[in-house]
């Protein structure tokens, strides 16, 4: 994995500005410690960080293809680069390297915009067409991958992260009422940033910038429409099983490919569980019985000496993880965290700089940073089980009838705005959220694609199904990108593979719920390959501690950081309504509570490293 970086325009001689580009990789480090690199040519500059997985020699960046002129900054991992590789070859091309960046850089050659249909994995690159004189840039069908831009003179400029853009000297951090809408309405649209002029890539999405100006276009987007070749397992208990059986193994399988150590996050939940178990088994057979695949859990040190459960987490994770963990074989380890340590100023600060935004969910993030952290140093890949609850229907809100029948995202009934940062009665009143979550919940569902015959249960459920896929793990996986390339890790995520979800997104409710559970068809797969004790356990969300210690240093924490910044918090934050969480006792500190004096926290550390212009 890396971060990749640059700028075009049409109006400037790139080559007068080293200092820019290198400005601009730079803060990308992180993302890629092994090396770096930048290319400049008359109206392109290029950058990339690289952090070596596949062929350490031979994969360096930016990498160019002289005889057609073209350079590419690419991050990510193509899991179908052997095939890609073998068909190019038939096709004529020659290849200097293992890498699977070769194979990006050939695809373009071959098969121009329309390459990224080909590509099988996460990713998210820039090509620059020095004879065409056009820019390129490509982002992964769900969106695994981070890619930013914003318009400079005469062009644009791009980066995985928002910060590398910040390092161009026409671009500044700006946050107008529409960013603030953007974050705080907690919708996860994909497209508007916090930021002003900074744009997303969308998932699946494709953005071209030539003399003639720039256009945007999707290669992907979830369909309801069932393969031929699938009909029957659509229809079929067994044969729905099996096919989802194949395609799980088949993303694991191919993901674990790397020249760097591996390991596995096993939470003791259902879908680390089998994820790990097939991981284990593949690698077995790739090196031999006794070979084990490393894998970790999280916990927190006051959980391990009592567990204590909320309106998120009904049991104790770490047991089941050991269990899973003894019963695939893995050589297992769980970090366990004090609470203590993530009330550490430089955790947070790093946490909200990773992030670029006030936005997270407090000690659930900085744990998640400590955890990579310590996993980096004995491994460079880590595979997760991030988005099968998505991709099963896992949640809640797929089975609560409450749920189903509301009209607004079901994610913000789990803890409705007791867990949000209540915004200042000006501002709230100008910002509007409660019509912006009107209004885009409409158009959300507006875009839902249906099939033809489909009952009022069914049409529901692919609504939900939908919305979970396309919004709420939008910012699962932004968060799981920028905590472990913080750390220098990369996390794979095979759930995400697109085969996997167009399946299960056309597959019928009744048969992803056949057990009146959620996730039926994961549980299935999952016989003989988990202990019955994970198979049968309920969804348990990220461990948290309840340390009486640790409220009391947060509430700490959210008093200094109102009287922050001149006052720039009270500004933004309604006091009056923060100030219960205040007063609260520590040990008698909710969840939801809690989170919202995180949020005070993260926006005083986040006002505090960028400075930005505010425009409201």
């Amino acid at each position: 994995m890396c971060g990749i970086t640059g700028w075009v325009s049409f109006h400037q001689d790139a080559r007068a500005n080293t200092p820019v580009i290198e400005a601009m990789t730079a803060t990308l480090t992180p993302r890629g410690p092994d090396a770096s690199g930048i290319w400049l040519g008359a109206h392109a500059a290029i950058g990339h960080r690289r952090l070596a997985v596949i062929d350490l020699d031979g994969g360096t960046q930016p990498m160019t293809d002289r005889s057609r002129q073209t350079v590419l900054s690419y991050s990510g991992e193509i899991y179908n680069h052997h095939e890609l590789r073998a068909e190019l070859r038939g096709r004529g091309h020659e290849f200097r390297t293992r890498s699977d960046t070769e194979v990006v850089l050939r695809a373009y050659a071959e098969w121009g915009r329309d390459m990224a249909t080909h590509l099988d994995g996460m990713f998210a690159f820039a090509v620059w067409d020095e004879h065409e004189q056009r820019l390129l840039l490509v982002r992964d069908r769900l969106g695994v991958k981070p890619l930013y831009w914003a318009a400079v003179d005469g062009g644009l400029a791009f980066g995985s992260e928002p910060k590398a853009l910040f390092a161009h000297p026409e671009i500044t951090p700006r946050v107008d009422a529409d960013g603030l809408r953007e974050a705080y309405s907690l919708l996860f649209n994909t497209g508007p940033t916090v930021w002003s002029g900074i744009h997303e890539i969308p998932p699946g999405g494709l953005l071209t910038l030539g003399r003639e100006g720039i256009t945007e276009r999707l290669y992907w987007e979830l369909e309801a429409r069932p393969s031929y070749d699938d009909q029957e397992s659509y229809n079929d208990r067994d044969a729905a099983v099996e096919r989802v059986r194949a395609l799980v193994d088949r993303a694991a399988r191919t993901q674990l490919e790397a020249d760097v150590p591996r390991c596995s996050l096993l939470s003791g939940g259902l879908d680390s569980t089998v994820l790990t178990a097939l991981l284990a088994d593949e690698l077995r057979l790739r090196e031999g019985p006794d070979a084990r695949i490393r894998s970790y859990a999280v916990d927190y040190s006051d959980q391990a000496e009592q567990f204590t459960g909320d309106v998120l987490r009904t049991g104790h994770d770490t047991p089941f993880a050991a269990e899973a963990g003894a019963f695939i074989g893995t050589d297992h380890s769980t970090v366990v965290l004090d609470p203590h340590t993530l009330l550490d100023p430089g955790h947070r600060q790093a946490v909200v700089v990773a992030r670029d935004s006030p936005i997270g969910v407090g000690d659930m993030d900085t744990s998640l940073y400590l955890l990579f952290g310590e996993i980096r140093r004995h491994s460079t890949v880590a595979l997760s089980g991030e988005a099968a609850d998505e991709v099963f229907g896992g949640y809640p809100w797929f089975h609560n009838p409450k749920a189903l029948a509301a009209s607004t995202f079901p994610w913000l009934l789990v803890t409705g705005d007791e867990a949000a940062m209540p915004l200042h009665p000006d501002l709230a009143a100008k910002l509007r959220i409660g019509e912006f979550r009107d209004d885009t919940y409409r158009d959300a569902l507006a875009a839902v694609p249906h099939a033809d015959g489909e009952d009022a249960v069914e049409h529901r459920q692919r609504e939900m199904q939908h919305l979970s896929l396309t919004r709420w793990l939008r910012q699962l996986l932004h968060r799981k990108d920028r905590l472990s390339m913080a750390q220098g890790l990369e996390v794979r995520v095979p759930y995400c593979d697109h085969r996997l979800v167009e399946y299960a997104f056309n597959t019928p409710w009744a048969l992803k719920s056949y057990d009146g559970r959620e996730k039926s068809l994961l549980r299935a797969v999952g016989t003989g390959l988990a202990p019955e004790s994970v198979l049968w356990r309920p969804k348990n969300h990220s461990p948290a501690t309840h340390h009486p210690d640790y409220n009391r240093g947060l509430q700490e924490m959210a008093r200094d950081a109102l009287a922050a910044h001149g006052g720039q918090v009270r500004d933004l934050a309604d006091e009056t309504r923060i100030k219960p969480c205040l007063d609260t006792p520590p040990e008698e500190l909710e969840w939801g509570h809690r989170l919202r004096l995180e949020r005070v926290v993260d926006l005083a550390l986040w006002l505090d490293h960028y400075r930005p212009a505010l425009t409201l």
